[in-house]
């Protein structure tokens, strides 16, 4: 746990189920995850975003910021952070596509399913895969809600995936630099 002894009280990572990916996905591995690398305890919760509202028919993809923005809409009182997992393969303009997105030091953050799925590359699905690629993104994505920016290193999973390949060879853990980031980021929280 990383930042336990300096919690507030009460406080959780949400975690907004966007449209249909709760059935993809195994929720208690991700909670654990969470729990464990954040210290916080989290709370799973049925979103009302439509992600419909930001579709974008030129490129046949869903803009993230428009998502973030309307998360924060629905930010509960008790929450910490709220990271959103949605099936659609999100985008930002500067961008082909993202695997997720979040505020920096920010409340919010949100990953696809899309390119998480072995099925998008013309494979046979892989759940364990599928599951062990979602919790790197959401540690990635958190990162960022706690103000942490890319790493270097490719052993840490704030090193930045330009492809599924990246998203496989990074790390499942913080490195010892961006861990002491963390630590020292939160005592104020």
């Amino acid at each position: 746990m990383i930042f336990s002894r300096y919690m507030k009280k009460d406080t959780y990572i949400h975690i907004l189920l966007i449209g249909e990916a709760d059935k993809l996905i195994g929720l208690r591995e991700v909670e654990e995850n969470i729990k464990k690398d954040f210290g916080f305890p989290t709370k799973t919760l049925q979103s009302k975003i439509n992600p419909e509202d930001s579709y974008d028919p030129a490129r046949k993809q869903y803009h993230s910021t428009k998502i973030l923005k309307k998360m924060l809409d629905e930010l509960p009182s008790d929450a910490s952070k709220m990271i959103g997992i949605t099936s659609p393969d999100l985008f930002i303009p500067i961008l082909t596509f993202v695997f997720g997105e979040a505020q920096l030091d920010g409340k919010v953050g949100i990953v696809s399913l899309a390119r998480l799925q072995q099925e998008f590359y013309g494979l046979p699905p892989n759940q364990a895969l599928l599951q062990r690629r979602l919790i790197k993104e959401i540690k990635h994505e958190l990162g960022h809600t706690f103000g942490l920016v890319h790493c270097s290193l490719r052993e840490c999973v704030m090193f930045v995936a330009n492809n599924i390949a990246d998203v496989d060879a990074k790390g499942s853990s913080f490195c010892e630099g961006c861990r002491g980031l963390l630590r020292r980021g939160r005592k104020g929280d």
